[in-house]
């Protein structure tokens, strides 16, 4: 079976109730999903996945949360070749640099050389009905890209 691992950072609860959101979806499509608070859990562990995922808001004027900073690091040093990657993750629009650190996540995996498997989903403070669909076409684009 394959196994989706999504590491996520949390402050308020949203993104970890993103995270939960992709997950619940991925397992729709019989995907094991290990998820994991990014304090909890190293980057070289997407080495033992075949669906990376980082759910992350952020802080601030666009600033990586502090508690992230050292996984994000970490993973643009890996090799992820033939894994398939994706970014979710909250913000506020009211900041000029909205959900910049789901952005910096994506230039991070690109250069692990993971493949893009869907586009990333940027979600304004809580995952409301639309946002939701939008995190469920997420999973989907994810599991068809393993498929593919």
């Amino acid at each position: 079976m394959a196994v989706a691992k999504i590491v996520y950072a949390s402050l308020t609860g949203n993104t970890e109730e993103i995270a939960d959101i992709v997950a619940e979806a991925l397992e729709n499509y019989d995907i094991d999903v290990e998820q994991h608070e990014c304090t909890e859990v190293d980057a070289d562990e997407f080495e033992d996945a075949d669906l990376c995922i980082v759910a992350t808001y952020t802080y601030g004027e666009g600033d990586l949360p502090d508690e992230i900073v050292d996984f994000y690091e970490d993973l643009e040093e890996l090799d992820l070749s033939g894994k398939i990657f994706g970014v979710v993750g909250s913000g506020d629009t009211f900041y000029d640099f909205f959900c910049k650190s789901v952005d910096d996540f994506e230039q991070a995996f690109l250069k692990t050389g993971a493949k893009k498997g869907a586009d990333s989903v940027k979600v304004d403070l809580a995952a409301e009905e639309d946002d939701i669909e939008h995190l469920e076409t997420f999973a989907k684009s994810m599991a068809e890209a393993l498929n593919a």
